[in-house]
């Protein structure tokens, strides 16, 4: 599929899916609107959001430990139900470059590791506005690096990310391609930012909950620090595609970065890319995170598991 709407999601949503798809909804209005409010000081918006993502249980059989890859601290996320015996994805978190952590996501992170049958490693990278640009890009090659060194092969690594984290992702392979470094076997993006200069979103739909032009011009600035915004590892987007992996990417239409998405399959597309856009109709920025909630979080899921599945299929799995 490359774009328009997933097969079965949105016909066959049943009246029980939209009743709690719109409570989910509300609730998630409700508790993220101190988080993103502009203004407020990150450390403040950091512990909020530590706050919010406490509310959401850690998936049934997750495993979390403490780790470190390639001298980028983190953790490892692993799925009793599906033991990894030879895959990874490396997991870069949302946040706009400012918030967030590997705690923050590991209701995305421990369905994915049951997913794709593999173990997951959450960077913690470095945040701005202390760390700015570079900091989180030089972070995650060397986690790359680190799995790598392990003794993973490319074919057996994807890497996945949220939001910033999405376009990070996508900034770290390009970074990695003009380096020569082996490239990852699948990119897999839920709701990329991937243009910091902002320029070509439109209004926001009235259905976000989450995304504000003044949330991402503030983070954008922090992460920046005087840097242009137009350099191709800050606004990937505007990079030269060529030669990247397979890519899923996945967006909701209630969502103010879903020209994004649009935008970079297009341009990985032109670049000659395999490239697939699933968008979600009426779901919010990262609906992922309601997984085990909302049935297009698991659906959601369900298909980035496939894609890394499909894409590096390093070893036997086991259900």
């Amino acid at each position: 599929m490359s774009g328009g709407i997933p097969a079965g999601r949105d016909e066959g949503e049943s009246a029980a899916e939209r009743l709690i798809a719109g409570v989910t909804r509300s609730l998630m209005r409700m508790t993220l609107r101190p988080v993103v409010r502009t203004g407020v000081p990150v450390a403040l918006r950091r512990r909020r959001m530590a706050r919010v993502s406490g509310l959401s249980p850690a998936p049934r059989g997750a495993e979390y430990r403490a780790a470190s890859c390639g001298g980028v601290r983190g953790q490892s996320v692993t799925a009793r139900r599906a033991p990894s015996a030879g895959r990874a994805v490396l997991y870069l978190h949302g946040g706009f470059y400012s918030l967030g952590s590997p705690a923050t996501h590991r209701v995305i992170t421990g369905h994915l590791a049951r997913r794709c049958a593999a173990r997951v490693f959450a960077a913690d990278y470095r945040l701005a506005p202390e760390h700015p640009f570079p900091a989180a890009l030089d972070d995650a090659v060397a986690a790359y690096g680190g799995l790598l060194s392990g003794g993973l092969g490319p074919g057996e690594i994807a890497i996945a990310g949220d939001s910033a984290g999405g376009g990070l992702a996508v900034a770290t392979a390009v970074r990695l391609r003009d380096l020569g470094v082996p490239l990852p076997a699948a990119l897999v993006l839920f709701s990329p930012w991937v243009d910091l200069g902002l320029g070509a979103l439109e209004a926001p739909p009235r259905g976000e909950i989450m995304v504000s032009l003044g949330m991402l011009s503030e983070c954008a600035r922090f992460y920046l620090a005087g840097h242009p915004a137009d350099d191709p590892l800050a606004s990937p987007v505007g990079a030269n595609l060529e030669g990247l992996p397979p890519t899923l990417i996945q967006v909701g239409t209630d969502e103010l970065l879903l020209t994004d998405s649009r935008r970079l399959h297009a341009a990985l597309v032109a670049a000659g890319v395999e490239a697939e856009l699933h968008e979600y109709p009426r779901r919010w920025h990262v609906f992922q995170m309601n997984a085990g909630l909302l049935a297009d979080a698991d659906h959601a899921l369900d298909e980035a598991g496939a894609f890394v599945r499909t894409h590096a299929p390093a070893v036997a799995i086991t259900r």
